[in-house]
């Protein structure tokens, strides 16, 4: 019942939270510089005052600002996120198209590097002052370091250009026409390199954080107790170091879930990976102001979804904490 009614608060607090998210985006898009009616106008070759207009008429540009306001939170409640343009489809149905790609990219990525840092952090502690903790740190320390541009290019020029392994770019290989087993093969193929670039950088932040965490637990007098006992290293390591080490690294990573996914806007321009990371760029790109509230609300949405989903994992973690009202 704590749980339930926990979540049920969380959930609130969230909706409200993206209520005033909507509320900043919008006015942070309408005071940027550019108008949509003049780059259309601009595009179709018939930029004169009157047709300029029209445009601003039809998309409702010429009404009060408080007024667009309206419309825009009205559309946000009934999942009504606008009208592209450009491309005459709705911005629910392209981000609803992309997502998946992104998820897919943001999600092994996460998942990987969570999985690989706490390990690599793991097996830094345990062997601190030796050669594997002095290899993992130097490799921790090098890529939290470098630009995610840089390790794309080089992975890329290595991987694909010089070595043939990988593919370059895209999602699958165009004209192929794959199904089943081929086409998963063929998809995962070209996720390596995106995934493994935007993992990278977050692999190096767990395992240092992780091997941080994990001196500073077995240097704790219950450890003490648990070998004075006569446990076993790898069970005390497994069932009472790592268990209790592990939450800051899931404090940060369910902070940096939701956050993965705007983060994947370069590495998807990179590799041209068809996400709402490419989409967003091209709509900046094209003055489209309703695709980027669209994709700036999917994402906020994300963000506060993983932080609800990280509050209760915490629980799952160490049943120790209490649920706080």
């Amino acid at each position: 019942m704590d749980t339930l009614r926990f979540t049920l608060t969380r959930v609130l607090k969230g909706i409200l939270v993206l209520l005033a998210i909507a509320v900043m985006n919008f006015f942070l898009i309408r005071i940027a510089p550019g108008d949509p009616a003049s780059v259309l106008a601009g595009e179709s070759g018939a930029a004169d005052p009157v047709y300029i207009a029209q445009l601003r008429e039809r998309f409702g540009l010429d009404k009060p600002v408080i007024e667009q306001l309206w419309i825009h939170m009205k559309g946000i409640a009934t999942l009504d996120l606008g009208h592209s343009a450009r491309n005459n489809r709705t911005v629910l149905d392209m981000i609803a198209e992309r997502l998946p790609a992104t998820l897919l990219l943001t999600g092994t990525a996460f998942v990987v590097s969570l999985i690989l840092g706490v390990v690599l952090g793991v097996l830094a502690a345990r062997r601190v002052g030796t050669l594997q903790d002095t290899l993992i740190t130097i490799f921790a320390l090098i890529f939290y370091a470098m630009p995610l541009f840089w390790i794309a290019l080089l992975g890329q020029v290595l991987f694909a250009l010089k070595l043939g392994w990988l593919p370059n770019i895209g999602y699958a290989t165009v004209g192929a026409n794959y199904s089943g087993w081929a086409h998963i093969i063929d998809v995962g193929r070209h996720l390596i390199l995106p995934a493994t670039t935007l993992g990278l950088f977050y692999t190096a932040l767990y395992a240092r954080i992780m091997r941080a965490s994990t001196l500073e637990i077995a240097g704790a007098d219950f450890i003490k107790t648990a070998r004075a006992k006569g446990l076993g290293e790898g069970y005390i390591t497994r069932r009472h170091i790592a268990r209790n080490a592990i939450l800051p690294v899931v404090t940060l990573a369910g902070l940096q879930a939701g956050q993965i996914v705007g983060g994947a806007v370069l590495i998807e321009t990179i590799f041209a990976w068809p996400g709402i990371g490419r989409l967003l760029f091209d709509a900046l790109m094209q003055r489209e102001y309703q695709v980027l509230l669209g994709v700036f609300f999917v994402c906020s949405a994300l963000v506060v979804l993983f932080n609800i989903i990280t509050d209760l994992f915490y629980r799952f973690a160490d049943p120790r904490i209490e649920i706080a009202r």
